[in-house]
């Protein structure tokens, strides 16, 4: 069964629509979308391909393409194709605006269309649901599985590698300009007697001149 649909732009991960009435029986729908928007955070980075994937979280499994989240036992074959449907429609009605979208859920009334169309997909032993389950023209051997800790964890890595390397720039700046300071005080250390002399010779010179 379907418990979870969102559509999101995968270049910058921006949630554009999702099912309104989504997760009302599913315990722990906040946590689940929360990792379905860390997801899309790590596709829009490019950590994986984004057009067909299933994600395993739990006792559910996150089908992308958009994004559905179904039970594991829902055929991966249906719900590809139920994501079909919804990407057709919304690209459809909403195409040429998807890459001018600023905020979230600009959409959301895309959900009317979710809602119904996830209502033809829900039991799989209609006579359409079984058709599209024996449809030899839309196979689905080759899509990618992965744990979702093993993607969400990607992203963590990444991110600690961003953050040193930043923190290690950042020393290294710090390093740079006390290298400096320290260069600085080992010439005035180095020079200052030798222009005290000098300025002392100055000043002599400069004294003799006008009392003579």
């Amino acid at each position: 069964m379907v418990k979870l649909t969102m559509i999101a732009r995968v270049t910058d991960g921006l949630p554009l629509a999702e099912g309104l009435d989504d997760g009302r029986d599913l315990n722990d729908a906040e946590f689940y979308k929360q990792q379905v928007k860390s997801l899309f955070k790590n596709l829009s980075r490019g950590h994986y391909e984004a057009s067909r994937m299933s994600v395993e979280t739990g006792p559910y499994i996150f089908q992308v393409c958009y994004l559905t989240m179904c039970d594991r036992a829902y055929p991966k074959k249906l719900a590809f194709q139920y994501l079909e449907e919804l990407r057709n429609e919304f690209e459809r009605v909403n195409g040429s605006q998807i890459e001018t979208a600023a905020r979230p859920y600009a959409f959301i009334k895309f959900d009317t269309f979710i809602q119904k169309t996830k209502k033809l997909y829900q039991d799989t032993h209609t006579q359409r649901n079984i058709a599209k389950l024996n449809d030899e023209l839309y196979e689905v051997h080759q899509i990618m599985t992965r744990n979702v800790q093993e993607v969400l964890g990607v992203g963590e890595q990444l991110d600690q590698v961003s953050q040193m390397s930043s923190r290690l720039s950042s020393e290294s700046r710090i390093y740079a300009d006390k290298a400096r300071d320290l260069n600085r005080q080992a010439l005035i250390r180095k020079w200052a007697p030798v222009a005290i002399v000098l300025g002392v010779v100055f000043v002599l010179f400069w004294i003799k001149s006008k009392l003579w």
